[in-house]
């Protein structure tokens, strides 16, 4: 029986700026798990993204592309795909905006078309992207990216009440189901995984851990984070370059 939940984001938070994970998080982890401590990555990421890192770390519980899709133990337990009618008016939409769409599920991505807004997005994330305007068509879909510079806002005008969009970095908007957040993914794997009686902790920088935030008992910023997720915040600990991680699970005594 676990004595907790606790639910990691990464970029920023878990992850270091050159996308590593801290040996002194490394070992928080391991010392959780120790500890009959259910330790849970929360993530915008998909899980083919983050592959690595849960090896490296030994988690193998994920919320993960902002809670539309969950795995509990290496297993999968949930997925909130976007409806091929959305996805269609979407498409039709971005080209004729001449704007560029990511679609993703757990498993990989394909671009609706290249512009100077994906070839920088791809070149930051050191990943490499394939253009395959059907993608969509042929594959389910828990999340996009919708490449929009930061002022736009009419995606989140058009498609209120089909789908949320969150902003995460300058170039793209996370894109899932309306209303699925992390919030919805940690609400999926606390009852599916029958652990709704046990305290929760959630660490975080950014504004796609808002719901996140909300949704556990003890919100933890990252000391480089946000000021609104830091406002919301029971604790701020370090930053994610000086043992955040550790810090703040020490606060709490879970290691």
């Amino acid at each position: 029986m676990y004595q907790a939940v606790v639910f990691f984001d990464l970029d920023g938070t878990l992850m270091r700026d050159d996308k590593t994970v801290d040996p002194s998080s490394v070992a928080a982890v391991q010392q959780l798990k120790a500890n009959h401590v259910l330790p849970v990555i929360a993530t915008g990421r998909n899980v083919f993204e983050v592959a690595d890192i849960m090896a490296q770390t030994g988690i193998d519980s994920i919320v993960s592309a902002n809670g539309s899709y969950v795995a509990y133990q290496g297993q999968f337990l949930s997925v909130h795909e976007i409806d091929k009618d959305v996805l269609t008016d979407l498409t039709h939409f971005a080209n004729a905006n001449q704007t560029a769409l990511a679609y993703y599920n757990n498993a990989g991505f394909a671009l609706s078309h290249r512009d100077a807004l994906t070839v920088k997005n791809y070149r930051v994330l050191g990943q490499t992207a394939t253009v395959q305007p059907d993608f969509y068509r042929h594959n389910v879909i828990n999340f996009l990216l919708t490449f929009e510079a930061m002022a736009g806002t009419q995606y989140s005008r058009r498609y209120r009440g089909r789908l949320s969009f969150v902003r995460n970095n300058p170039r793209a908007l996370d894109t899932m189901p309306w209303g699925v957040s992390k919030a919805v993914g940690i609400h999926d794997i606390l009852t599916k995984a029958h652990l709704t009686n046990v305290p929760t902790y959630g660490f975080g920088d950014a504004m796609n851990d808002v719901e996140m935030f909300q949704a556990v008992q003890k919100p933890i910023a990252m000391g480089n984070g946000n000021a609104t997720v830091k406002h919301m915040a029971a604790y701020v600990t370090a930053d994610n370059m000086h043992d955040g991680i550790k810090q703040g699970l020490a606060h709490y005594d879970l290691i």
